[in-house]
């Protein structure tokens, strides 16, 4: 018997809050109040229960058997008693081949299988607490929809590197199986157009899924590359100097430098450097000598490096 099943089974029965499965968000079963082991001949008191052999030697077929005997006991004893929290916990070490086989779903995850194992349990714990024997179904054919759906909530809430939409995650599940089946049929990787009319959503709606799931993973910027170091961090390699910046800010120091100009002065620089007229074009222009407009053109540029040193 596993350490933390030990504890479900010999957890401090005699409050009723013992009857209340665990709700950690993370996913992980919490540690529970330890008792001391429950004594047979209190235990022999439980009328109607058979003997529970050892549980890694109870078989699929004797579960399920022993699983009803278990309901039909719990639905007679009232709830938050010390005998219902035993029959409680001996159904959930009894079915507990259900969350492990669940698990085994996952195992390609990169998230511990002690971890899975225990948010599963988590959903077999609400199973049999919502399990009604009324209903004619079988407890494996209810249970486990309930104890995938815990696991996957898991994944959903603890996986994504940035939080996304439940919409979009389902859709880039919707994707992935989509587009492994196309690409078996068609032998090479679908289109937008056609992973869009196999799942009956528009090609805007397949971008949007296909964008969503880069946040599925994120990799750092400091991470060095696995095969050669030699290539440096990410960031150095993805990265690159953006030597325009700068003249954005003498653009934007300059502009009410330029604003106090003389007109004929605004026209001038407008004319060398926006229409990149020459000196001479620039005095036929303004009917002046290409001289005059040298001189010009050189005090205005005088200024402007004065304001901008007094700026700076």
């Amino acid at each position: 018997m596993s350490p933390r099943l030990d504890e479900l089974r010999t957890e401090d029965t005699r409050s009723p809050a013992s009857s209340t499965p665990p709700s950690d968000p993370t996913g992980h079963i919490p540690s529970q109040p330890h008792a001391a082991e429950s004594d047979p001949a209190e235990l022999s008191e439980i009328d109607g229960l058979p003997e529970i052999p050892p549980f890694d030697e109870v078989g699929p077929v004797d579960a399920r058997a022993l699983s009803k005997t278990l309901f039909e006991r719990m639905e007679s004893l009232e709830e938050g008693t010390h005998e219902y929290a035993y029959v409680r916990n001996t159904l959930v070490e009894l079915n507990l081949a259900l969350v492990k086989f669940a698990a085994s779903r996952f195992r390609s995850r990169s998230e511990p299988m002690e971890d899975i194992v225990q948010v599963g349990t988590i959903g077999l714990i609400k199973a049999i607490d919502r399990f009604e024997l009324g209903r004619g179904v079988e407890f494996p054919t209810f249970a486990m929809p309930t104890i995938v759906g815990e696991i996957k909530r898991f994944f959903r809430d603890t996986s994504w590197s940035v939080r996304v939409p439940r919409r979009l995650q389902e859709l880039r599940l919707d994707l992935a199986k989509a587009g492994d089946e196309l690409a078996q049929k068609l032998d090479r990787a679908p289109t937008v157009k056609e992973l869009a009319e196999r799942l009956g959503i528009t090609n805007d709606e397949v971008v949007e899924g296909m964008a969503a799931s880069n946040a599925y993973t994120a990799s750092s910027l400091d991470a060095q590359p696995e095969e050669d170091d030699s290539e440096g961090a990410l960031a150095d390699r993805i990265g690159y100097e953006d030597h325009g910046l700068e003249g954005i800010e003498y653009v934007e120091s300059l502009k009410p430098l330029i604003a106090e100009l003389p007109p004929r002065d605004r026209k001038i620089l407008s004319l060398r450097f926006v229409a990149n007229m020459t000196q001479s074009e620039i005095g036929d222009e303004l009917g002046i000598s290409q001289m005059h407009v040298s001189r010009l053109l050189s005090r205005t540029l005088v200024r402007l490096r004065k304001g901008l040193m007094i700026e700076e």
